[in-house]
């Protein structure tokens, strides 16, 4: 299955939605997207993973260096609506008390700005 990435900036946040498997395949278009956030002056990165179906071990690692390199410019990384199966992963390593998960992208006030879609 392909992963379908979608994104969207306003001011230091990026807004990255992401749709379908993240796995040894997939992952480095995730991981590019993410980087190329970082590098555009994003900060905060937030991922919708409310259309993600899978996320292996290494979609979990793209997410957590991620995390480091936003955590590098004094940001954050946060996931939001991940599935059950997704969930699943977090609670199981551990990983659900390291990052910020929202239940809703409507519930953040940066859903509700327009921003630039790539």
């Amino acid at each position: 299955m392909e992963l379908k990435i979608s994104s969207r900036s306003q001011q230091d946040v990026a807004v990255v939605t992401v749709g379908g498997e993240i796995d040894l395949y997939t992952a480095p278009q995730l991981r590019d997207e993410l980087i190329g956030a970082l590098e555009d002056g994003a900060r905060r990165l937030v991922v919708d993973m409310s259309r993600v179906e899978f996320c292996d071990s290494t979609g979990i690692s793209v997410l957590l260096s991620a995390m480091k390199r936003s955590r590098d410019k004094d940001g954050d990384l946060e996931l939001v609506a991940p599935r059950p199966a997704v969930t699943k992963v977090l609670e199981v390593t551990g990983l659900d008390a390291v990052f910020v998960i929202h239940p809703d992208l409507d519930a953040l006030p940066v859903a509700a700005g327009t921003g630039t879609a790539q």
